[in-house]
């Protein structure tokens, strides 16, 4: 019975770094292409850990008291509206969801004096629902065998310069090129067999 596969959850350094190489190579619009060089990511999870985490232009600081005086601003004139919110704050909408709730926690911790542990935070064989948007895990020191067939192949493949396509072109240019010295050579073997018969003729005809 095959071993059923279940995508998703935390990201891993390796598996970060393999996506990062496969968007420098195949870009932001081939997430299909892209996923199927990490073994337990979907394309759609390819896509968000990119544009939610991984994208250079991401800003990860900490955030400044005119940052937060910005969000909860905005968040109060445009509430739950945090893809036009992310813009306008310079970080992802994840980002200003996750601290915007954070600074309501912080609040609310205040008036209850001390309060209880943060709620967000996950508990004992909580799953996130989030992994996106959250750091990479280190990579275990020993990885099992699906990581290492995972890293072994994506290496392969990211380091092939020629994809499928320029191959199947390469391949058909060889053939075009074949089919035309072949067509050149029975031109010329016909045109020497075409000279052999008139210069049998011309004997004949002059009694040689």
């Amino acid at each position: 019975m095959p071993r059923i596969m279940i995508k998703g959850g935390v990201w891993r350094n390796t598996e970060d770094e393999i996506l990062k190489a496969a968007v420098m190579k195949y870009g932001k619009n081939q997430w299909a292409r892209i996923a199927s060089l990490l073994h337990r990511k979907s394309a759609k999870q390819c896509k968000a850990r990119w544009f939610e985490w991984l994208d250079p232009s991401i800003k990860k600081t900490e955030w400044s008291r005119e940052e937060e005086e910005k969000l909860l601003h905005l968040a109060k004139l445009m509430p739950t509206q945090w893809r036009t919110i992310a813009p306008i704050i310079g970080r992802t909408a994840a980002q200003c969801l996750e601290h915007y709730e954070l600074l309501l926690d912080k609040a609310q911790q205040k008036e209850l004096d001390g309060g209880e542990d943060d709620p967000r935070k996950l508990k004992p064989g909580e799953i996130d629902p989030n992994p996106e948007t959250k750091p990479a895990r280190p990579d275990p020191i020993d990885m099992d065998e699906d990581e290492l067939e995972m890293l072994s192949e994506a290496r392969a493949r990211l380091a092939n310069t020629q994809g499928k396509k320029a191959k199947r072109k390469a391949r058909e240019k060889q053939l075009e090129e074949a089919r035309r010295l072949a067509s050149l050579q029975k031109r010329r073997e016909l045109r020497a067999a075409g000279l052999g018969l008139v210069l049998s003729s011309y004997n004949k005809h002059s009694g040689l």
